[in-house]
């Protein structure tokens, strides 16, 4: 079998000069009212030679896509059906020429440097792919928008460099890498999930390299609502992590550090202290004391809420944030009990996490 090291996008920066090219790849179900957005500052890279192609796939749309992608400067090649996000990639990698493939969601929309930013991680490090994370100014105002998107900075901010998974939402892997190990699971994956995950975690093990670039920025478009926050939390990430861990027999600190379980049994300190208060039998003393210790223990995080967005925003964003840690705790352990949640119909908008 041939070392994975031996392959060219494994080289170094010796074998990935700043000539190297870049194919970008959006996947587009349904989004006429993000795409022209999305493919804007990418038209721009286009104009100015720093990528060689954008390609949007569209995935069975039944709305204005493929005719703003060609307005957007983009080919269009159809995916012949509803692949889902992992298999439109897929499609989209299968024609393009780049040595690099740049997956970007269709509602994200990425700074006017990214193009120079990846060419630059990409030359200096032997690393198979790299991926960014969101802007701090969520394009959606309302709440869980901004608390969403934001606490994904924080997460993506803080981690180490050094990735186990991956992030399709920005992120890229060289085009020899991904076909060696087969690109994205389609198969399984036939709703936005953790196809991206899983992809790493391939990627990892065939012996590639995978970093995290926080000046690799992007800004997310979507509009989260409760409802669907909380199916894509439980029923697109929590079910399937708990399954693939389980299947794979990976290690529970894979994906959630001992900070973030100390962070979890905090939180449901909380929400038992809350219950005891109701009914009298605690003081509210502790509930403002172990409120205190949850703002202590995410203060990175509380902070940039309060940055961002003041510092009312910033309490009821942790306060939120506990909610959070409730039911993806319970959901993951349920899962990995045996709980499997029912499915329900895909998405009609794009949408990326």
């Amino acid at each position: 079998m041939t070392d994975p090291r031996d392959d060219i996008s494994m080289r170094g920066a010796a074998d990935m000069p700043r000539s190297a090219t870049i194919s970008v790849i959006v996947p587009a179900y349904n989004g006429d009212r993000v795409l022209g957005s999305c493919l804007e500052p990418l038209a721009r890279m286009l104009g100015d030679h720093e990528i060689a192609e954008i390609i949007v796939v569209d995935d069975g749309s039944t709305d204005a896509s493929a005719w703003v992608a060609t307005q957007g400067g983009a080919k269009v090649m159809p995916s012949g059906g509803r692949l889902g996000p992992g298999g439109a990639r897929n499609r989209g990698a299968s024609v393009a020429s780049g040595d690099v493939l740049w997956f970007v969601d269709a509602d994200v929309v990425v700074h006017p440097d990214a193009a120079r930013v990846l060419r630059d991680v990409l030359a200096r490090s032997d690393a198979a792919a790299v991926f960014g994370t969101y802007d701090e100014f969520p394009a959606a105002t309302n709440f869980l928008s901004q608390y969403k998107n934001l606490a994904h900075r924080h997460h993506h901010v803080h981690a180490e460099r050094e990735a186990e998974t991956f992030w399709a939402g920005c992120g890229a892997v060289r085009a020899g890498a991904f076909r060696r190990i087969g690109g994205f699971d389609a198969e399984r994956y036939r709703e936005p999930s953790i196809e991206d995950i899983e992809l790493g975690i391939r990627l990892r093990r065939h012996g590639y390299r995978i970093l995290i670039e926080p000046e690799l920025q992007s800004r997310h478009l979507k509009e989260w609502r409760l409802a669907g926050l909380l199916r894509t939390d439980i029923v697109q990430r929590a079910y399937p992590w708990a399954e693939l861990m389980r299947e794979h027999r990976l290690p529970p600190t894979l994906n959630v550090g001992i900070g973030e379980r100390l962070r979890a049994g905090l939180a449901w300190a909380l929400a038992c202290a809350i219950a005891a208060f109701l009914v009298r039998s605690l003081a509210g003393w502790w509930v403002a004391a172990l409120f205190g210790a949850a703002i202590a223990v995410n203060l990175p995080l509380f902070s940039l809420f309060r940055r961002v967005n003041g510092t009312l925003f910033a309490l009821g964003a942790i306060a939120f944030h506990q909610f959070h840690y409730l039911y993806a705790s319970a959901a993951f352990v349920a899962c990995r009990l045996g709980w499997t949640p029912g499915r329900s119909r895909p998405s009609t908008t794009s949408t990326s996490a």
